[in-house]
């Protein structure tokens, strides 16, 4: 069974930056794609970045292109979100979600496992 566990959520002032991390168990990184997504209260779920197992193919939103980074360590099973000059609109819980294809997408639909999400609040 995939587990996915979300950590690193928390409260940043405009401008402030976070490190989100998705430690996975139940299977071994290989052709897996994982994502974050991320929902704030009344919108719908976003895809924000993936990344790619097999050749580390990334994508992301344009929203956060050019401020947030998706990284993996194969080693310890976990992907990671940068989060760099955060602006108000970033506030949402994040979920990364994983399965087995590739290249990744930020599709809801295709994931058919997620984390509980963490929690990222911006202060203006």
């Amino acid at each position: 069974e995939v587990q996915l566990v979300e950590s690193g959520g928390g409260l940043v002032q405009a401008g402030g930056s976070l490190r989100l991390s998705c430690a996975a168990s139940g299977f071994t990184w290989r052709d897996y794609a994982v994502a974050w997504f991320r929902q704030a209260p009344g919108k719908e779920r976003e895809g924000v970045s993936c990344i790619s197992s097999r050749d580390g193919y990334t994508y992301y939103a344009d929203s956060v292109k050019g401020r947030f980074t998706i990284s993996s360590d194969s080693a310890k099973n976990t992907v990671s979100l940068q989060m760099n000059n955060l602006k108000p609109e970033d506030a949402a819980v994040y979920y990364c979600a994983a399965d087995w294809f590739s290249p990744c997408t930020v599709v809801p639909g295709d994931f058919g496992s997620w984390g509980q999400g963490t929690q990222v609040t911006v202060s203006s």
